[in-house]
This record gives C-alpha cells, sequence and structure tokens, in this order.
C-alpha cells in the first residue's frame, strides 16, 4: 500500500496525544506537515513531534505537494471554511466533531467533497475502538433479545474559573455551535448510530441553570432510531458530580456501558452478569485513522463518514 503523508491544520492540545501521534504510527502513514496561526506554536509543535514542515497559513499546507490528506483539528466554527479549501485542493479531509456548527453546514461540506471527488471523514472515532465494536457486536448477536430503549446520562461539575479568565471555546456557542453538549454529547449520539442505526425523530430541551457563560449547560431529550427503539438522554454540565452511564435495554436483558470511562462494559441478564475490560489505546484516534489510510488505499472502509457525522448534527439541531 502507499505511505500516505497528513498536514494538520490546527496543532492543539487534542493533537498532543489524542490524534497527532496516530498519524505517525498508523501502518502506511506519516505526519509531514502542520499548521497554527501562531507560527512559533507550529515551529514548536513540529521539533517536539518530529514533523518535517510547519506552516502559519493553512492554503500553504493544503497546496503543499507532500502533504495528500488534511486532518482540520480547529474549532467547529473553521470547520466547513477549511473542507471546502481541501475540497477545490481535491485532498481527501479529515474533520475533528462536532462536524460544523450545525447540519446546513455539514451538507455544503459533504456536496463540496462529492463535487470533487474525494473523500470526507469524521473525528467519531470510537466507531473503531475494539470497547464499542464489542457492544456492537453484543447487541448484533441477539443476547439482549430484542433492543426496546436507551439512556444515556451524562454529568459533569461547573465550570472552575474567575471572571477574569477567558472562557474555554468550547461554552462559546459561535465558534463551537452551542455548549459543552455539542462537544462531547455529540460521541454518545454518535455511537448510538453506529450500535443501533440512524436516528429518524428527536426533540428536547435545552437551558442554562448555572449561569457560567451563554451557552445551554443542561440539555435533555427524547429521541426513536429508524428501528422504532426509542430512547432519553440528560446531559448536566453543573452537577455536583461527574457521571457518565448509558443503558441499551433489551427483551432479555441490557448493556451498561460510559462513552468516555474506561471501566468494563457489563452485559446483564436473568441468568447472569458478565463483564468486559476492554482499554482504550493511548492515541485514541489511532485506529480510525488507519481505516482512513486503508479505504484511501482502497484496502478497506472507514466507518465515519461525512454522511454518517452530518446525522449527528442534524440530531443535536433537532433536540437543541
Amino acid at each position: 500500500m502507499k505511505t500516505i503523508g497528513w498536514g494538520i491544520i490546527g496543532c492543539g492540545n487534542v493533537t498532543e496525544v489524542k490524534s497527532g501521534p496516530g498519524f505517525q504510527k498508523a501502518d502506511h502513514s506519516k505526519l509531514v506537515a502542520v499548521m497554527r496561526r501562531n507560527g512559533e506554536l507550529a515551529k514548536d509543535y513540529a521539533a517536539r513531534h518530529d514533523v518535517p514542515k510547519w506552516y502559519d497559513d493553512a492554503e500553504d499546507l493544503i497546496n503543499d505537494p507532500d502533504v495528500e490528506a488534511v486532518y482540520i483539528a480547529t474549532p467547529p466554527a473553521f470547520h466547513k471554511e477549511y473542507v471546502l479549501q481541501c475540497a477545490r485542493a481535491k485532498k481527501p479531509v479529515y474533520v475533528e466533531k462536532p462536524m460544523a456548527l450545525n447540519h446546513t453546514e455539514c451538507q455544503e461540506m459533504i456536496q463540496a467533497c462529492e463535487d470533487a471527488g474525494i473523500p470526507l471523514y469524521v473525528a467519531y472515532y470510537r466507531r473503531a475502538l475494539p470497547r464499542f465494536i464489542k457492544i456492537k457486536e453484543l447487541i448484533d448477536s441477539g443476547v439482549i433479545g430484542e433492543v426496546r430503549f436507551v439512556t444515556v446520562r451524562n454529568f459533569q461539575r461547573p465550570l472552575s474559573q474567575t471572571k477574569e479568565e477567558k472562557l474555554p471555546w468550547r461554552v462559546i456557542p459561535e465558534i463551537s455551535g452551542g455548549g459543552i453538549f455539542h462537544d462531547i454529547g455529540c460521541h454518545t449520539l454518535d455511537i448510538l448510530d453506529y450500535i443501533l442505526g440512524p436516528i429518524k425523530e428527536a426533540k428536547g430541551m435545552a437551558g442554562n441553570q448555572a449561569g457560567l457563560y451563554e451557552a445551554d449547560d443542561i440539555v435533555s431529550a427524547t429521541f426513536v432510531f429508524e428501528s422504532g427503539i426509542q430512547g432519553i438522554g440528560i446531559w448536566c454540565f453543573s452537577a455536583f458530580e461527574n457521571y457518565d452511564q448509558n443503558e441499551i435495554i433489551g427483551s432479555k436483558g441490557k448493556i451498561v456501558f460510559s462513552t468516555f470511562g474506561s471501566e468494563p462494559i457489563a452485559l446483564i441478564t436473568e441468568e447472569e452478569t458478565v463483564e468486559f475490560p476492554i482499554e482504550n489505546p493511548i492515541h485514541i484516534q489511532q485506529p480510525l485513522i488507519q481505516t482512513i489510510v486503508n479505504e484511501i488505499n482502497g484496502k478497506a472502509e472507514c466507518p465515519s463518514t461525512g454522511e454518517t457525522g452530518a446525522r449527528t448534527s442534524w440530531v443535536m439541531d433537532q433536540i437543541v
């Protein structure tokens, strides 16, 4: 297979461990260039991660002939702009989640890539992690019977900062698309899409209870999958504890798991409880990156595309 040369636009915190090294460690993949608007920070990242080139202008990176595919790791407000630039350059593009500020932007990105004849991938990397693949295998095996409903509960303690400190971009709607729900709730909604199929209907309520910032800090939702499975969810980011638990309940049992934790998956039936301790890799995006490299080389398919990523954005739009 051909070795794919990657460029990163926006080499911030997410690229330090979660994603960046994955482009260097995946088979038939190499990281050849990085870009950040602050050139000194881009230069520093390149030096620390042994990357040959660095830029302070995205267009220069995209047009570098050694860059054959581009990973966009900026906040969502900039995703569409950079994807359209990659489409014009006819280079495969891998964009962080959530895919864009809203579903309308997602559709524009998909259309641009289709017109250019290039693939578009989204960083819902849990679709390639062993623990979530195991959950899907358990569901598909019928061990809990016919799936009836899903519950999602995700709570976090409030942000701890003084009024003088700058708010993180994740709670600035014009940059993130919403609040923390958009930043992390999307992961659970997307992995449920992967495990149980697309959601066809969703509605909800969003509010701001703690008043720490303008974005919503609590979201509740009800949703229905194309299969008829129903779901409910509550996300609260000003609670007294951190809590993350999902349940998929069937006619013969249930599966309990967290989206972000590493505790074992629990399979519970009337006869027994079985736990599956499955650790995540250090570079958590590497398995999905490998599927992208394989697909570009015509050897396999990536499970997280522009189409699947847009579905999750559509669900979030309906909920809030």
